[in-house]
Parts: structure tokens; C-alpha cells; sequence
């Protein structure tokens, strides 16, 4: 049975009309509602008629999503939820997975995306040239990652505050020897982990903590990395006695490290991450948490509203709350170890 807009109008009692604008990012919906019409839509199965609205418009009715990792939590999570907004207002999505220095050349290269598509949502950073040839598509750009491109509409957070609430958190229990495990920016063109290495930085800079450059190892933002990371820190012949992860994902490569060296979290070692992975209450992690799914639906929306009112250009950067959680991986530093 064919599922209608007056269906989710009747799910969420409000008219057809305000589940129009909802669906198509369109102003006039709060963003609770919004919400709610959204996941009533996706509940019902309902998608917009295209067959009609492609003919009068000439519109393909497709989104094109380009992200490094498709694989990992922080992508994964933003498409799955951008996903489902696009889904809800009739769109399809395109999504081209550029995990690799080739895969990427090749796609800035020949832009199969080109009249494929109506918008694209960016979820790396492209450099100056990969930028400039996205631009040259003509379509509304969304990204949720990095600064503010020329002519893309933002969803981000302020990763270098984040970072400062986590290690002024660490330095307020008593630590002085503070590590941190990160990611190279290159050859993605991140500025995130530059961002949040600013962070760090300036909170030792205030507390009057010299930076070592021995403190800082690189966990490339895999559990793994983290583990490896976390390693390398212990083998120095004075290790730190409390470490910031960039993320969630290599701090509980951290704690596996600790673990297997038989060291007490946070009794010997504390650890704070970065993002509030989905895992992070389960191991108790003290974290940053980030609206990752929320980024994906406001990003979504933009572009859906930047495609209905394509003469006012990209809509202004928005930037998303993030708080400090405090769980289990953190306290004073233990006797004896603080330096």
C-alpha cells in the first residue's frame, strides 16, 4: 500500500503542507518537529513522488555523498542520518567511497559525478583544486567536516574548544605530564586534528606546562592506532600520567594498551577521548561528546533548502553544541607518578 504525505501528516498531526517544508529543509518547522516528521516519514516508508517533479523540473533527484571512510563511525553515522533526510524528501543518494591518494585523484579527475547529480555533501575536505572542481558542478556543497570552504554550506563543531575542555580537565585533577595521541592531517587535508593539537596546546601554554614533543604519538584514528599510540607512550622513560585522544576510537585503543600492560585506569593512567562513540558509556570513557547524527541531518536539510532557494547561495555556517562528559577513565594522578 502506497504510503502518502497525507499518512505522515495524520502520524505526527500536523498538516501536509508543514510536512512538505519539513522534508525539503524549508524554514517555518521547528527543528523538534522536524525531527519528528522526519523519523515518522522514514517509519511509514513514505518518499516523495519524483517521477513528476523530475519532468517540471529537471532535477535528477539524487544527492552525491563523497567520504574517505565509509567505513568508520564518524562517516558512517553522519551518512546514515543525512541519509535518511534525503530519503524522506524523495532523493536518492550517490555515494562515492575515496579511501585512497588514487581512488581520490581519479574521482577529482574525471568528476564521474558531473549531471549525475543535485547537490553533493562533502564529507572530507577537499584541497584548493579538489574544492574548485567541485564548484564547477554548479550545485549546492554541504560539507560536516574541517573549516569553511568558498562556496560550501558548513555543519562543524569547534574542535579546538573541545579539545581545551579535555585538557584543562586533566590539568585541573593535577596533571603535568599529559600526552596525546592524534592523527596526521595529511593526506587527507584534515584540519581537525590540527585543530584539536591547537587545543592542546594552548591549555599547556596556559597551566605553564613546557610541550614535549615525545608526548605526542600518531593513533591515525583507528582503535589500533590507538593501541599502537598508547604503546609508544609507555616505552618512554618518563610516561605520561594522563593522555588525550583525539577521538573516542583511539582512546579505547589506549585502554587496551593500559590493560595489556597491566596498568589501572584511572588509578595509574587517565585517559580522556574525543566524539561520544556509540561504545564510549559501555567502557566508561570521560569524552567530548559531538552530535555526530545531528551534523548528517542539519547538513542534509541545508542542501535540501539551498536546492529550493538557489539564488540566495549557501546557507551560513552552522556550528553544533559539543559537552564535556565525565565518566570513569579520570583522576588525580597517583602518587609518586605526577611530574
Amino acid at each position: 500500500m502506497t504510503v502518502s504525505i497525507t499518512d505522515v501528516a495524520e502520524a505526527t498531526g500536523v498538516s501536509a503542507s508543514t510536512v512538505s517544508r519539513a522534508l525539503r529543509g524549508r524554514p517555518g518547522v521547528s527543528e523538534e518537529m522536524r525531527a519528528r516528521i522526519v523519523a515518522a516519514a522514514a517509519e511509514l516508508g513514505y518518499t516523495a513522488s519524483r517521477s513528476a517533479s523530475s519532468l517540471a523540473s529537471g532535477r535528477t533527484y539524487t544527492i552525491g555523498v563523497v567520504v574517505p571512510y565509509v567505513g568508520r563511525w564518524f562517516f558512517g553515522t553522519v551518512l546514515d542520518s543525512a541519509e535518511t533526510v534525503f530519503s524522506a524528501a524523495g532523493y536518492d543518494v550517490l555515494l562515492y567511497n575515496l579511501g585512497s591518494p588514487e581512488a581520490r585523484k581519479r574521482f577529482f579527475t574525471k568528476l564521474p559525478i558531473r549531471k549525475r547529480v543535485d547537490a553533493v555533501l562533502s564529507l572530507l575536505i577537499p584541497d584548493l583544486e579538489e574544492a574548485a572542481a567541485l564548484r564547477s558542478l554548479g550545485v549546492p556543497l554541504a560539507t560536516t567536516v574541517g573549516g569553511a570552504r568558498p562556496g560550501f554550506t558548513m555543519v562543524g563543531i569547534d574542535d579546538r574548544g573541545g579539545a581545551e575542555s579535555a585538557v584543562r580537565h586533566l590539568v585541573n585533577l593535577g596533571h603535568r605530564r599529559i600526552g596525546m595521541i592524534s592523527g596526521a592531517s595529511e593526506p587527507l587535508h584534515w584540519t581537525t586534528p590540527l585543530d584539536r593539537r591547537q587545543g592542546y596546546l594552548d591549555v599547556l601554554a596556559d597551566a605553564g606546562i613546557e610541550p614535549d614533543p615525545a608526548l605526542e604519538a600518531d593513533g591515525g584514528y583507528t582503535v589500533e592506532g590507538g593501541e599502537r599510540a598508547m604503546t609508544e607512550l609507555l616505552a618512554l622513560r618518563h610516561p605520561p600520567t594522563a593522555v588525550f585522544a583525539q577521538s573516542d576510537e583511539m582512546a579505547m585503543g589506549a585502554l587496551r594498551a593500559l590493560r595489556r600492560h597491566r596498568l589501572r585506569v584511572p588509578e595509574d593512567v587517565s585517559v580522556v577521548g574525543f566524539d561520544d562513540h556509540e561504545l564510549s558509556e559501555v567502557v566508561g570513557l570521560t569524552t567530548v561528546a559531538q552530535p555526530v547524527a545531528a551534523q548528517g541531518r542539519e547538513a542534509a536539510r541545508l542542501l535540501l533548502a539551498w536546492l529550493d532557494g538557489p539564488d540566495a547561495g549557501p546557507p551560513p555556517p552552522v556550528e553544533m553544541p559539543i559537552r564535556f562528559v565525565l565518566r570513569e577513565t579520570t583522576a588525580p594522578p597517583h602518587t609518586g607518578r605526577q611530574r
